[in-house]
C-alpha cells in the first residue's frame, strides 16, 4: 500500500484570500490529477503568514471563513483528496470581542488547520505551541488548543493515519508524542518559518528529534516568498522512520513537492526527489533576491531606482535588484559630489553597462553650493564638519525620492547591517527611501556575497557584474577629501564580530573582551549601537537574513541610561 502525499509549496500573499484560496484549489487539481490522497499547505496558507494586527480584525477572519468555504465547495469532486488547510479559527466558546483584554487581542483565535474531504471538513486542529519571540509575537493574536489530530486516509482496504501539527508544535516533545499516542502512523507538519542563515540546517535537525523520539516519518511542508522583512525559503522535505533524509524540495522557488509513503512490514519506504543543498552565500543571495522581488511585486511598484556611487554596498544592491526584477526594472543614478573620485564614475558607468541598466548622472554640486550659501550667515565662524558632509547625502536622498514621486519606482536603499549598527549613515540622505535591501547584511558579508556573485550568474542575468576594483578598493562615503570609513571605525573584521557578539548573541563587553577583542573597540562600537537606535526606528524595513536583524527581532528603547 502506498499513500502519495502533495507538499503546496506555495507563495500567498498576505491579505488575499481569495488569490490564495485559487491556488490552494489549483494545486489540489493538480495533485488529485497526480494520484495523491493528501495535500498539505503551509501555515495560514489560506490568509498568508503574518498578518499581523490583521488578526484583530473581524471583517478579515469572516474573509478568511468565506474563502476556507470556497476552497472546500471548489474541490468537493476531487474524491479521495484530504486537503489540510492553514488557517485562523475562531476559538470556540470565545466571543469575537472581548473588551477586557483589548491592550493584549482583540480577536480569541486559534492559529489553525482544517482537513477538508470531498467539500466538507472533517477536522479542524488548533496549534498548541505559539511563539513569542524573535520575529513571532503568536500569543497577541491567538490561544493555544490542547487537543492531538489524528486524520483516517483509506485506501484499497488499508488507512493510514496522518498526525497533523503547525510548525512550534515540532520544536517540542509533547504534541508529536500525543500524536503518535493517538495512532499516528506519520507525522505531516505544516509551517511557515522565516530564513535566516543556517536555519534550513536547524529545521531538518529538529524534526529528525521528533522522528527519532516518536518513531514516525514526517513531511514537513513550508511555505515560501517574502513577506514585509522576513523571507520563506521553501525547501519542504521529508524524513524516514530512522531519522534520514528522504526528499527534499528546492529553496526558494514555488513548487509541488511528491512524497510517496509505501507500507513495508513494520517501517515505511519513501520515495522523494532530493534538491541539494547550497552555500551559504548561495542561500543568502536567493533570499536577498526573493525578498526584493516579492516586496516590489506585492507593492505593486513599476521598478526600482538607487544611487549607484561606484561603492561596494550600491554595487552589491544593484546586482541583486536586477537578479530579482530584470534590467528594465531597475534604474541608477549617479550624482557625483566636489569629493567623488573618477574612478568612482568610471566604476559605476562600468557596472550598470555590464548589467544593461539605465544610468544617469545628476551633479549635486551646485545644489551643495546652494545650501551652504544659505546657511553662511548661520554658520559664520564654524569650520565644516559632518553637517557638511550630511548635506551632501541629504541632497542625494531629495533627488532619488523625487524621481521616486515622479516615476513611481520604490528606492532601494544600500546601507549594510554594519552602517546600521553604529549609525554609519545619514538620517534623510542615505537612509532616505522604501526598501533596505541589505540592511541585515553585515560589511564583511558584503565582500563576500560580492565575490559570490560575480563568480556565479544564477538568474542569467550577466556573469561577473561587480568591477573588481569596487571590491578591492578601501570603502569611502567620499563626503570629505580622502575619506575611508575605517578612519571612523575599527576595522571591519573587528566591527562585525563585536556586533554580531553585543547585538546578536546578547553578550556582554566584559565577554566581548574577554574573548580577546580590545576593550576600546568594544566600548566604542556598543556606544554607538546605543547611541544610534533613534535613527534605525527611522529606517526603512528591510530583508532579515540572521537570526536578529534590526527589525521586529531589535526592541531596544531609544531613551536609557543601562550603559552595559
Amino acid at each position: 500500500m502506498t499513500l502519495p502525499i502533495c507538499v503546496a509549496q506555495l507563495n500567498f500573499v498576505v491579505g488575499d484570500m481569495a488569490g490564495n484560496a485559487r491556488k490552494i484549489i489549483d494545486a489540489a487539481r493538480q495533485a488529485h490529477g497526480r494520484g495523491a490522497r493528501v495535500l498539505l499547505t503551509p501555515e495560514l496558507a489560506l490568509c498568508g503568514y503574518a498578518a499581523e494586527d490583521l488578526f484583530l480584525r473581524p471583517a478579515f477572519i469572516d474573509a478568511c471563513d468565506d474563502a476556507l468555504k470556497t476552497v472546500a465547495a471548489e474541490t468537493a469532486g476531487l474524491n479521495g483528496l484530504h486537503i489540510v488547510v492553514g488557517h485562523p479559527a475562531r476559538a470556540a466558546g470565545a466571543s469575537n470581542v472581548d473588551r477586557r483584554e483589548r491592550s493584549v487581542s482583540v480577536a480569541r483565535l486559534h492559529n489553525a488547520a482544517s482537513v477538508l474531504l470531498e467539500g466538507r471538513v472533517q477536522q479542524t486542529y488548533a496549534k498548541r505551541e505559539l511563539p513569542n519571540y524573535q520575529v513571532f509575537d503568536e500569543r497577541r493574536y491567538f490561544v493555544p488548543g490542547h487537543e492531538a489530530c489524528v486524520f483516517d486516509v483509506r485506501m484499497a482496504g488499508d488507512v493510514v493515519r496522518v498526525g497533523l501539527l503547525i510548525c512550534e508544535d515540532a520544536w517540542f516533545d509533547e504534541p508529536a508524542a500525543d500524536a503518535q499516542a493517538a495512532g499516528a502512523d506519520v507525522l505531516a507538519v505544516i509551517n511557515a518559518s522565516p530564513f535566516h542563515t543556517g536555519k534550513g540546517g536547524e529545521r531538518e535537525a529538529t524534526m529528525r528529534e521528533r522522528v527519532r523520539a516518536t518513531g514516525l516519518p514526517l513531511v514537513y511542508a513550508h511555505l515560501v516568498g517574502g513577506q514585509d522583512e522576513i523571507v520563506f525559503e521553501g525547501r519542504s522535505f521529508v524524513l524516514g522512520d530512522d531519522g534520514a533524509l528522504a526528499g527534499r524540495a528546492v529553496s526558494f522557488e514555488e513548487a509541488l513537492f511528491d512524497v510517496a509513503f509505501t507500507r513495508q512490514g513494520s517501517g515505511w519506504r519513501i520515495d522523494a526527489t532530493t534538491d541539494r543543498a547550497h552555500s551559504q552565500e548561495a542561500d543568502l543571495w536567493h533570499a536577498l533576491v526573493l525578498g526584493v522581488r516579492d516586496y516590489i511585486g506585492k507593492n505593486g511598484f513599476p521598478g526600482a531606482i538607487l544611487g549607484l556611487s561606484g561603492g561596494i554596498d550600491s554595487a552589491l544592491v544593484l546586482a541583486i535588484a536586477v537578479d530579482a526584477l530584470g534590467k528594465d526594472r531597475v534604474r541608477t543614478v549617479m550624482m557625483p559630489s566636489p569629493y567623488t573620485a573618477d574612478i568612482s564614475w568610471i566604476d559605476a558607468r562600468d557596472m550598470a553597462e555590464r548589467l544593461g541598466v539605465r544610468y544617469d548622472e545628476i551633479a549635486i554640486a551646485p545644489q551643495f553650493d546652494a545650501f551652504k550659501a544659505s546657511l553662511a550667515t548661520e554658520f559664520a565662524g564654524l569650520p565644516e564638519d559632518t553637517t557638511e558632509e550630511n548635506l551632501q547625502a541629504r541632497i542625494r536622498g531629495t533627488l532619488l525620492m523625487a524621481l521616486s514621486n515622479k516615476f513611481g519606482s520604490i528606492v532601494l536603499t544600500t546601507g549594510n547591517k554594519s552602517e546600521m549598527a553604529t549609525g554609519y549613515c545619514t538620517l534623510y540622505g542615505d537612509m532616505a527611501g522604501g526598501f533596505a535591501v541589505i540592511k541585515d547584511v553585515a560589511k564583511t558579508l558584503v565582500f563576500r556575497l560580492a565575490r559570490w556573485r560575480n563568480a556565479h550568474d544564477p538568474y542569467g542575468t550577466g556573469a561577473n557584474p561587480i568591477p573588481e576594483r569596487i571590491i578591492t578598493r578601501p570603502p569611502s562615503a567620499e563626503l570629505r577629501p580622502d575619506q575611508k570609513d575605517q578612519d571612523s571605525l575599527p576595522e571591519y573584521a573587528v566591527l562585525d564580530a563585536i556586533i554580531e557578539r553585543y547585538m546578536e548573541n546578547d553578550q556582554s563587553p566584559d565577554s566581548i573582551e574577554a574573548a580577546g577583542y580590545a576593550r576600546a573597540d568594544v566600548d566604542k562600537v556598543v556606544r554607538l549601537i546605543r547611541i544610534n537606535e533613534y535613527k534605525r526606528r527611522q529606517a526603512p524595513v528591510g530583508i532579515r537574513v540572521t537570526h536578529r536583524s534590526f527589525g521586529k527581532d531589535w526592541r531596544y528603547p531609544i531613551t536609557s541610561k543601562y550603559r552595559a
